[in-house]
């Protein structure tokens, strides 16, 4: 059994200022302390691990899929969070009537994937590579180490089980309204970077299974 682990570093002022600079974002969301606690959020996950910013992170769906050709996780997170934008703004526009809360959508598609630091990390993939029978491979995958980040910084209950609920984890759950929207963003997505060939080599299968065919990008017209 293994007991240690990798000390956190300390979270810094200087570290919640990489997390607003790499998502800016974080500025629409209208309540002063749901948005103070997003930043923490990145900014726990972070210290937590071997990655000194969100930009560090690889542009990945999971490790090693659904790679990207370039960018940063942060283009993956900010990317979710203006399309659910734009499905909830949609709706309210079009039906008044609706009750959506933009802030926890926001929210939401920013954090989602807050647990990638830690199942991302070099260290430990090298530990759960090593010898799977010990821990598993992951020990826990994102959405279920984001909502320990959640509940460490006390990010409200709406925006952990968008979460834990934004990919398949979600399928045993009753999604709520803001979770359904960002989990079908999170889709769309990953969908439309497949297609638009964005996505390397790697992912030829996994598309492939999902009836998803990529198109050449105008730099790759030639090859």
């Amino acid at each position: 059994m293994s007991i240690k682990q990798r000390p956190s570093r300390p979270i810094t002022d200087e570290l919640r200022q990489t997390v607003v600079e790499d998502l800016p974002e974080i500025s629409l969301i209208q309540n002063e302390e749901l948005r103070n606690k997003v930043v923490e959020a990145w900014a726990y996950a972070l210290a937590e691990s071997s990655f000194e910013r969100v930009t560090n992170l690889p542009p990945e769906g999971n490790p090693g899929v659904f790679r990207m050709k370039r960018g940063t996780q942060a283009d993956h997170l900010r990317g979710v969070t203006r399309v659910a934008m734009a499905i909830a703004d949609e709706f309210q526009t079009a039906f008044p009537e609706t009750d959506i809360d933009r802030d926890v959508v926001i929210a939401g598609g920013l954090v989602h994937d807050v647990g990638k630091p830690w199942e991302f990390d070099p260290v430990n993939r090298d530990k759960w590579t090593g010898d799977p029978s010990r821990a598993g491979l992951p020990s826990l995958r994102h959405p279920v180490y984001g909502i320990h980040v959640c509940f460490a910084v006390g990010l409200p209950e709406e925006v952990t089980h968008i979460v834990l609920a934004h990919s398949y984890e979600g399928d045993f759950l009753v999604r709520s309204l803001e979770a359904i929207i960002v989990h079908r963003a999170d889709s769309l997505w990953w969908a439309v970077a497949g297609a638009s060939g964005l996505l390397d080599q790697s992912s030829r299968d996994v598309l492939a299974s999902r009836k998803i065919s990529p198109r050449r990008l105008h730099n790759e017209a030639g090859k």
